[in-house]
C-alpha cells in the first residue's frame, strides 16, 4: 500500500509550536516537498531557493497573491508597461504571427541600402 509515509504534524505546548515532518509516497501518486517559511517585520517572507530557482524568481519580480480554497496562492507576474499593452492585445499577436510565417517563407522585401530602393520595391 504505502511505500514511504509523508505527514505534517503540529502541535502546540506550552506556547511552543512544534513541526513534525514525516515522508509519504502513495503508488501513483504525486509527492509535493512543502517549505516552512517564518512571516518576518512587516509580514515578508522569503521564498525558499529551490522555489525561486525553478520559478526564475528574482528580487524585484512580482506575484500575484490570492485567496484560493482556504489556501493563499502565489503565481509569478509578469508587468506591462501602459505603453506598451497593444503589443499584448489579440489583434497585434495575431498579425505578428503572419509577419513570422511571411518571414519564413521568405515572403519579405529588403533589407535596403537607401529610401530610393525601398520606394522602387513598394511601387512593385
Amino acid at each position: 500500500m504505502l511505500d514511504k509515509l509523508f505527514m505534517h504534524y503540529y502541535y502546540e505546548t506550552m506556547n511552543f509550536k512544534v513541526f513534525y515532518y514525516l515522508k509519504t509516497i502513495k503508488k501513483n501518486m504525486e509527492v509535493k516537498n512543502m517549505s516552512l517559511v517564518k512571516i518576518k517585520r512587516y509580514c515578508q517572507i522569503t521564498l525558499p531557493s529551490p522555489i525561486r530557482k525553478k520559478f526564475n524568481l528574482e528580487e524585484g519580480d512580482y506575484l500575484e497573491i490570492e485567496e484560493k480554497e482556504g489556501n493563499i496562492v502565489l503565481r509569478p507576474v509578469q508587468v506591462v508597461q501602459k505603453e506598451q499593452l497593444y503589443f499584448y492585445s489579440k489583434e497585434w499577436q495575431v498579425d505578428e504571427a503572419e509577419a513570422d510565417k511571411d518571414i519564413a517563407a521568405g515572403k519579405m522585401l529588403g533589407p535596403f541600402d537607401n529610401v530610393d530602393d525601398f520606394a522602387k520595391a513598394m511601387k512593385s
